[in-house]
């Protein structure tokens, strides 16, 4: 009796470590940043498709991108309208001389510009060349995922950008994120506060951030300037974003000045900015009274020059940005006004099992849209998906639904009349990931750059940029 209860437990002991090795099949790909190789108990009798080949799958998405009849987006028809029919020939002219007739670059050498007239970037580099009359700084936001956060990739550009344009800080940074101890362009904490995200709350209305933030009692928020890149610690003008019904007030101490400062804060409805123009190098803010004050963040610039935003949100596929509260951005834009919003998403939503993205360039047409809506003074750039490598029998190789994508991302582009850089053809193309990983460029996850990656990919987006402005500025001069 005993003997065949033995039996028994063996068998059923047996049958649990089967299905737990089959189940292994379902592991993550990743586990804290590590790599797993896929373990497939019944791969012997499994009937496996049959491996796509890169070249077949860009063949086959070349052929299908061609440039819609129509333009979706009535926000590049409104601006070129204000343009005759025969300057607009001579920008389409122009621009096809110097590119292909599609514009599309395999390499990422230049940016992609699919609106009318080939004025996609107007705002922006008109805003530049006008920098010195402008009366404030030309401003860039940057919204993105985990892929930039802590500044990696924009902390670079911003440097770039600053040296060639002038300007100083790091600019908008939110109350506290999940970067707050690695990014090495300022260092935050903050105590004492309540939190709301984009990816989560939807009671709440949001602007660029994503996030929003309540004070509590005497609730602080300590800064300290970083000196690892250039203009971050020579900023004297701390600027504070934030609205309420109630009055409240800024309790502050630096360490240039020891003495206590109290700063009132103005009930204001909509969108406010207080600044306190004190040099420090490090200071603590604490915040009491106003009972329903929303923090929206702080920002470290001067007013000249030109300032990068860094809107990184870990996790967000880009498509909840539909949600972004119109009023509210128009109301952020009075005091905080944008020349250029950068698009960078893709990351999160790249999967090894999905080659149709067509569901994600119709949501991200979308958001194209409301962004304009949201911000009409502001030009948009939309990078595509950088390269990420998946795991195969021997070795690491780009995943096919980086491609996929990257033809939905560019033809949202192209719906929209909007401009498109090819992060993924700057980079290298098929397989630069290994690349990038074999340079300590890029963590072993194979799709995260380190900061060193995201120096790269900064200057090539630099290049393209100053590029497409010398394009702009020729076409400019051969108009008048």
């Amino acid at each position: 009796m005993n003997k065949e209860n033995n039996f028994g437990r063996l068998l059923i002991l047996l049958f649990i470590t089967l299905l737990g090795g089959i189940s292994l099949y379902w592991l993550p790909e990743t586990i804290w940043g590590h790599q797993l190789k896929k373990v497939d108990l019944l791969s012997d009798i499994r009937i496996k498709p049959e491996p796509l080949s890169l070249d077949s799958l860009i063949k086959q998405l070349e052929e299908q991108d061609t440039i819609p009849d129509s333009i979706e987006n009535p926000d590049t028809l409104s601006l070129s309208l204000k343009i005759d029919s025969a300057n607009l020939a001579l920008r389409d002219s122009l621009y096809k001389t110097i590119y292909t007739a599609d514009g599309a670059d395999s390499l990422g050498t230049h940016i992609e510009d699919y609106s009318i007239g080939h004025l996609g970037l107007n705002r922006f580099f008109s805003a530049l060349n006008k920098r010195k009359t402008l009366k404030r700084p030309v401003r860039i936001a940057v919204l993105g995922d985990s892929f930039i956060e802590g500044d990696i990739l924009v902390a670079d550009l911003r440097a770039a950008l600053q040296k060639k344009f002038g300007g100083q800080g790091v600019g908008f940074v939110p109350v506290f994120t999940v970067t707050d101890q690695f990014r090495p362009t300022i260092n935050q904490k903050a105590e004492g506060w309540k939190s709301y995200s984009l990816l989560k709350d939807t009671t709440h209305a949001f602007m660029l951030s994503g996030m929003l933030f309540n004070p509590g009692h005497n609730a602080s928020l300590t800064i300290k300037k970083a000196e690892k890149y250039p203009d971050l610690s020579n900023v004297p003008l701390l600027k504070f974003y934030y609205s309420g019904m109630t009055p409240g007030s800024i309790k502050y101490v630096t360490d240039i000045n020891p003495d206590t400062v109290i700063k009132t804060l103005p009930a204001k409805a909509s969108p406010a900015c207080i600044e306190i123009k004190k040099d420090f190098n490090q200071g603590t803010f604490v915040f009491s009274g106003g009972t329903d004050t929303q923090v929206f963040g702080t920002a470290l610039e001067e007013d000249e020059g030109i300032v990068v935003d860094n809107y990184s949100l870990r996790g967000n596929s880009g498509l909840i940005l539909d949600r972004l509260n119109i009023e509210l951005c128009h109301d952020f834009s009075d005091i905080r006004p944008y020349d250029l919003i950068i698009l960078q998403y893709g990351l999160n939503v790249v999967s090894e099992e999905v080659l149709n993205y067509g569901w994600y360039r119709s949501g991200m047409t979308e958001v194209v849209k409301h962004m304009q809506a949201c911000f009409p003074d502001a030009d948009i750039l939309l990078m595509g998906v950088s390269d990420r490598a998946y795991q195969t029998e021997d070795s690491f190789e780009t995943m096919p639904a980086v491609l996929a994508l990257l033809h939905a991302q560019r033809q949202t582009a192209k719906r929209t009349g909007i401009t498109f850089w090819n992060t993924f053809g700057a980079m290298g193309g098929v397989n630069s990931m290994t690349r990038y990983v074999e340079n300590n460029w890029a963590s072993k996850d194979y799709t995260h750059l380190s900061f060193r990656g995201g120096r790269e990919i900064a200057k090539a987006l630099f290049d393209a940029l100053l590029l497409e402005k010398e394009f702009y500025d020729e076409a400019e001069e051969s108009l008048h």
